[in-house]
């Protein structure tokens, strides 16, 4: 078996958390779907999306992919969590006092 030395400087160590994260959004789905409750596909996607993009800047600078490879990745972060920003954002309610903050 790799060293955890090896499986971080070759870039594998990113490939084992895609990995999980992609079974994260199957078993989430299946408990969502199962209990009529949950994280929507969406939001939960979306959110998964700019861990998984920082995850493959990661990867690609680890093994010298160049710097428009993680430029496009970084980039690919930013449109994931303006999105999840956008999807979370919710209207202060009147008289909450969190408007002013």
């Amino acid at each position: 078996m790799a060293t955890l030395e090896e499986l971080i400087l070759s870039g594998r160590i990113v490939e084992i958390m895609l990995t999980v994260m992609a079974i994260e959004i199957i078993v989430v789905e299946i408990l969502r779907r199962r209990r009529g409750a949950g994280i929507g596909t969406v939001p939960l996607v979306v959110n998964i999306g700019a861990g998984a993009s920082l995850m493959l800047a990661l990867r690609a600078a680890l093994t010298e992919a160049g710097w428009l490879t993680i430029a496009a990745f970084l980039l690919a972060s930013l449109v994931f969590h303006v999105a999840d920003v956008r999807i979370r954002w919710q209207p202060a309610e009147a008289g909450s006092g969190d408007a002013a903050r």
